[in-house]
């Protein structure tokens, strides 16, 4: 409604007062402008209040010349507060999101604030992405170069803060689990010139421990910035021995910790893994003290047992029974030999008489020898009385020598 011509209101001078309900009506009119929707606004948070009920009350400011400032107050309602990942802070820079409306009980304006960030974490989350591709092109990430953490380490080396819980979490862990000598390199964790010291403060243990653990506790993603650099994760790939990181929370991830060898969620997980459990090994020594007491006892028994059958074997007695047996044992196997012996000798003259009898079954002097005897002539046995002629001299071979003959007669008998 435009107050300034509703009806009955005069346009001169005399014109009526308007009430304050009224005139905050008017501000608030004005103030439904688009241009003052679900706007962004960067400024320092200051006078930060967390009220009971989940409701933050606070102001936004902006520093102008000399100590002039620019200053806003804000509310931001428990519904979208819960969203926030981070707790604000006094002088902390962020970035809100909301709509400037008008508080009439108060007679001032505020800006409802709908979301909040971090001022520059845009900007920082664009420029780790960027490192990380670069890194990763450089082969800072990958699993080929990843080694094994030494099995028993003599020297461990820690990059943190001297002042921070850190070190004290390592040193109870390691002094509980395997003592040993802890080597502290001291280094700013947070700050604009971190990284460097951090890079240094890891290049300064090369050479004087087995395994590097570089730890922080945790923070936000801004704390943990200088852990993400390109100078930090250069010096762990370059470090000649094991790094194992253990930066913020387990759901923190920097480049740091995509590049170290080994990740553990906190620094005392790092150093239970850094080192190992004397407990664990003291009982593996027992358990193998165990298996060679009981290989040993069973190695002495068996050799224990072979002592007494070379003992009973060597014994007269023995020994004489055994000579015994194998002089028992050599009869026999002569008795056998001649049975064998003789069962052959008599079946071979039995083969031979039977080969006799036929080789005498076809010897012609046999035959002689019953009274028969063979006419030659020549040289040749006569078989027919044709081939005789009258004066022909034959010799007449009979068993037991031969006589010569004259063919006085032949009388060829005619075969019928």
């Amino acid at each position: 409604m435009d107050w300034f011509n509703r009806p009955g209101v005069a346009t001169a001078p005399e014109m009526a007062p308007l009430r304050v309900s009224e005139l905050s009506a008017i501000i608030e009119g004005l103030l439904d402008n688009p241009l003052l929707q679900d706007i962004l606004v960067r400024g320092e948070v200051t006078n930060y209040t967390h009220h009971t009920r989940g409701h933050r009350y606070f102001s936004l400011s902006e520093k102008g010349g000399g100590n002039t400032a620019a200053v806003i107050k804000c509310v931001m309602w428990r519904s979208d507060a819960e969203r926030l990942s981070f707790i604000p802070s006094e002088g902390m820079e962020v970035i809100v999101t909301g709509t400037v409306r008008a508080y009439a009980p108060h007679g001032s304006y505020q800006l409802q604030v709908k979301g909040m960030r971090k001022a520059g974490l845009g900007e920082k989350f664009l420029l780790v992405e960027q490192w990380k591709r670069q890194l990763a092109a450089e082969g800072c990430f990958s699993l080929e170069r990843k080694r094994c953490l030494p099995a028993f380490p003599a020297r461990v080396g820690v990059v943190t803060s001297e002042t921070g819980a850190v070190i004290h979490d390592i040193r109870t862990v390691v002094g509980r689990r395997y003592p040993l000598e802890i080597i502290i390199s001291p280094t700013a964790v947070q700050g604009e010139q971190a990284h460097r010291e951090i890079a240094c403060a890891i290049s300064r243990l090369a050479g004087r421990v087995d395994v590097v653990i570089v730890a922080r506790g945790g923070g936000s993603f801004e704390d943990l910035f200088p852990f993400n650099h390109p100078d930090v994760v250069r010096a762990i790939v370059a470090c000649p021995v094991p790094v194992v990181s253990a930066i913020g929370h387990e759901v923190d991830v920097t480049l740091s910790d995509l590049a170290a060898d080994l990740r553990a969620a906190t620094p005392s997980a790092a150093a239970e893994l850094a080192v190992p459990d004397r407990l664990v090994l003291t009982a593996r020594l027992q358990e193998l003290k165990g298996r060679l007491n009981a290989a040993l006892q069973d190695r002495i028994s068996w050799v224990w047992d072979e002592i007494s059958d070379l003992r009973d074997r060597l014994r007269p007695q023995r020994f004489c029974r055994k000579l015994e047996e194998r002089r028992q044992n050599t009869a026999d196997l002569s008795d056998r030999l001649e049975r064998a012996f003789s069962n052959r000798i008599g079946r071979e003259r039995l083969l031979l008489a039977e080969m006799k009898t036929a080789l005498d079954s076809r010897n012609p002097l046999a035959v002689l020898a019953r009274g028969y005897c063979v006419a030659e002539k020549g040289g040749n046995v006569v078989k027919s009385a044709g081939t005789l002629t009258k004066g022909d001299c034959v010799n007449i071979r009979f068993y037991d020598g031969s006589s010569q003959v004259i063919v006085e007669d032949v009388d060829h008998e005619r075969n019928l």
